[in-house]
């Protein structure tokens, strides 16, 4: 059974504006009328129209008869000493947000619900969850508890569906806000049709044919009713009944992917130091290895989330090259990381280890022949981890292969976490291993049109080459752009070895007369180097 909690933060944008309130005044500064509960307070946003309406209220200003989308101007003609300041609703979402990752400590699926009017609420899907928190009932009143010590007063709600949920939240009262599956339709009977979660037009179309509660909706004809209330804006009044009782599914989009596999943790004692935190992780990592081995997978990716006391949370993630579900490595990657990053606040009072990605882990059996480069290899690939959780995945990089002959572009540098080295194509010796860039200029004397040098001048000294091989020639990409002019034209390689024994490889830019394409070509060839070979 799908067990689906729905959070209702009451006045959350009136909540965040007395915590920023808060922040900034001074201790010696007078206390700012609008953090005094007792006076009326509001926060005014634009309507579509141009016109300043009531976006959020605090409980003394509904108390004086306010209302969420009055006019300001006729709230103001009701009391006028309303305490009025414009609304920040992309402050509201940020805090939304934050309060989501620290709710990820009763689940790892967190949505933000957009249904109703505005940022007001979250849902968290507790499926095969409860019984870890005491069971349904606790985990609400868990929920409930840690809220309000936050500073945000919720309401909150257990069904099979999101719909029932959030009703149950608003509208419910005392022991309904649990919902079983067989229980779900008789407990949304007496509730009132704006619990559907519908726009107003709906809602004032269905009072005016008599339907004031969810109950007077089961009776009616469906197809009746679906042709009464259309689905034109929005949602229409049908589908929220079928998506309420469960007749319809109603998709949930986490705040972040779900992870393959979770382990978690809660403590009496909050942790207040990085020690205590290294001390959980053997056991954290024992829970995950479990599932893992269940499955013949291997984690690649791993997160460690610290829940702190004060409402935040704060996680440090480490990547692997290859699955693994080893404890040993993955407390050595975390500790490379930096275990010190973790913002620990005023303690930790629940930590969650997850793997964020897994692959098969197949069973790998070196023979005799192979053991030796079995072992090296895997000897690069812990190091390579190493270096990654160290120093960060864009830094550690290792060459890899383009199907192109243009030297410049016949590799490119990407992160090495998950690859082995490429192996040279070319041959050993026959490029070098470290290039020129740019490549240097240089005066040589070489037979016409194709011998190779017999003298060049390379850095202010002249050497006479010895040994010499090619040319090999490589023209240019026609099908690529060529923003440099030096890659438009035809290129003879050269390998030559000097009196001293030095190898250089050099190259002649341009063909005497002729260009690549059998066009005439008034430029003089030019030589240049390019790199030392081994």
């Amino acid at each position: 059974m799908r067990r689906i909690v729905s959070v209702w933060l009451i006045d959350w944008p009136i909540s965040v504006r007395r915590r920023s309130l808060e922040r900034v005044r001074r201790p010696a500064s007078p206390p700012d009328p609008a953090l005094d509960p007792r006076n009326p307070f509001a926060l005014i946003l634009k309507n579509s129209r141009g016109a300043a309406i009531l976006h959020a209220l605090n409980p003394a200003a509904r108390v004086a008869g306010l209302s969420r989308g009055q006019a300001q101007a006729d709230a103001r003609a009701m009391i006028p000493h309303l305490i009025a300041q414009p609304a920040d609703p992309a402050a509201d979402l940020r805090a939304l947000t934050a309060l989501a990752e620290w709710a990820e400590r009763w689940s790892p699926s967190v949505s933000v619900d957009t249904s109703g009017d505005g940022l007001e609420g979250l849902f968290l899907d507790v499926t095969g969850a409860t019984h870890l928190f005491g069971g349904e009932a606790q985990l609400l009143e868990q929920i409930r508890s840690r809220l309000a010590e936050a500073g945000a007063t919720a309401r909150v709600a257990m069904a099979p569906t999101p719909g029932a949920a959030w009703a149950l939240a608003r509208y419910g009262e005392g022991h309904a806000s649990i919902a079983a599956d067989e229980t779900v339709r008789d407990l949304l009977a007496d509730l009132p049709v704006d619990a559907l979660r519908v726009d107003d037009r709906t809602l004032t179309a269905a009072r005016r044919f008599g339907l004031k509660h969810i109950g007077d909706l089961y009776p009616m004809p469906r197809g009746g009713l679906a042709r009464r209330f259309r689905e034109v804006d929005g949602v229409g009044l049908v589908r929220r009944l079928d998506q309420a009782l469960g007749f319809v599914g109603e998709a949930l989009t986490p705040l972040r992917p779900l992870p393959k596999y979770r382990a978690w943790e809660a403590y009496a004692e909050p942790l207040g130091d990085i020690e205590g935190v290294e001390s959980r992780l053997p056991e954290l990592a024992d829970q995950l290895i479990r599932p893992l081995e269940r499955d013949g997978h291997g984690a690649t990716a791993l997160t460690l989330t610290g829940f702190r006391t004060d409402g935040g949370a704060t996680r440090l993630s480490v990547r692997m090259g290859r699955p693994g579900r080893e404890m040993k490595p993955w407390l050595r990657l975390f500790r490379e990381a930096g275990l010190g990053r973790l913002e620990l606040g005023f303690g930790l009072d629940a930590l969650m280890l997850t793997a964020d990605e897994a692959e098969p882990l197949a069973a790998r059996q070196a023979t005799m022949a192979n053991q030796a480069e079995a072992r090296q290899a895997e000897s690069l690939a812990d190091l390579i981890d190493r270096l990654t959780a160290r120093l960060g995945e864009a830094r550690v990089l290792t060459p890899e292969p383009v199907d192109t002959w243009i030297p410049e572009r016949a590799e490119r540098l990407t992160p090495a976490l998950g690859r082995q080295p490429a192996p040279d194509r070319t041959g050993v010796g026959r490029r070098p291993i470290l290039m020129l860039d740019p490549p240097e200029p240089v005066e040589a004397i070489a037979e016409l049109p194709d011998g190779a040098p017999a003298r060049f001048t390379w850095r202010r000294l002249s050497r006479r080459v010895v040994r010499s091989d090619g040319p090999e020639r490589l023209s240019p990409e026609w099908w690529r752009p060529r923003p440099d002019d030096r890659l438009a034209r035809t290129r003879d390689y050269y390998r030559v070895e000097d009196a001293d024994g030095a190898r250089y490889w050099l190259f002649r830019e341009g063909l005497y007369g002729w260009d690549y394409t059998g066009q005439p070509d008034e430029r003089a060839p030019s030589w240049w180097m390019h790199g030392m070979l081994p």
